[in-house]
């Protein structure tokens, strides 16, 4: 079957583990005119080159792509050679982190949407880029990258190495179990060993850890609010005045 320039043109191709979220924005989206093709996520990690080339093949002219990309890991990997391929990336992502959102803008991506937004907002982003329209503020933009570029720059080129150290000292100081969050905690986690739980998102960590915390639990939660872990602990917080769970928060 051959594809004409207008279907290209309105093709946008998915890419997100989160398989409800996926087949709703695909189904919005077809219903406002767009020829939507959903990408495979790999289950297990490994190089970006087969899943690029994937996309490539759909020849999509926006690509909605979640961040975290369950076992397959950090999206933001993707970015820069499928921005080079002239695909147009709109970042999906459940993250409040902004040097994450400042890293995918300074690999190639368009914008940055919160899974927290509507599905017509959603929609109304990806038209605005499909049309070469600007959806993200100027001042807001330079925001953000500058905001990737100073932890960047704070972590070095040494962060995985670092963020592995500190699940080495956890675990050599006795620490029971370790639930972390974000890409780079990746590499702590794996150094901590079995005990170790890694998420691809905060609200999947907040419920695993009301799962575990009773009274005499003390819980130390390491992050910081540009990051939303403060998010984490109001969920604990309001666990423990619901009664479900009982622990000790620092």
């Amino acid at each position: 079957m051959s594809t004409t320039p207008t279907t290209v043109g309105r093709r946008v191709a998915i890419l997100d583990d989160h398989e409800l979220l996926a087949e709703s924005l695909e189904i919005a989206l077809s219903v406002h005119g767009y020829d939507v093709r959903r990408v495979a996520v790999p289950e297990h990690d490994g190089a970006p080159a087969a899943l690029v080339a994937t996309v490539r093949r759909a020849r999509p002219r926006v690509l909605l792509l979640d961040l975290d990309l369950g076992g397959f890991g950090d999206g933001t990997r993707l970015i820069a050679p499928l921005a080079r391929a002239g695909i147009r990336i709109v970042v999906l992502t459940g993250s409040s982190d902004r040097s994450r959102w400042g890293g995918a803008l300074a690999a190639g991506a368009r914008t940055v949407v919160p899974k927290s937004r509507s599905l017509i907002e959603v929609i109304s982003s990806v038209r605005r880029i499909n049309d070469g329209l600007p959806t993200l503020d100027g001042a807001e933009r330079d925001n953000l990258v500058t905001a990737w570029r100073t932890h960047r720059a704070e972590l070095g080129d040494n962060a995985a190495a670092l963020h592995a150290g500190i699940g080495e000292r956890a675990r050599q100081h006795g620490i029971d179990r370790l639930f972390a969050v974000g890409p780079l905690s990746a590499a702590a986690v794996k150094a901590f060993g079995e005990r170790g739980e890694h998420f691809s998102d905060k609200a999947a960590l907040a419920a695993a850890l009301k799962q575990q915390l009773h009274g005499g639990v003390t819980c130390l939660i390491k992050g910081s609010r540009s990051a939303g872990m403060d998010q984490v602990v109001a969920a604990l917080r309001d666990n423990k005045k619901t009664g479900e769970g009982a622990s000790d928060a620092a």
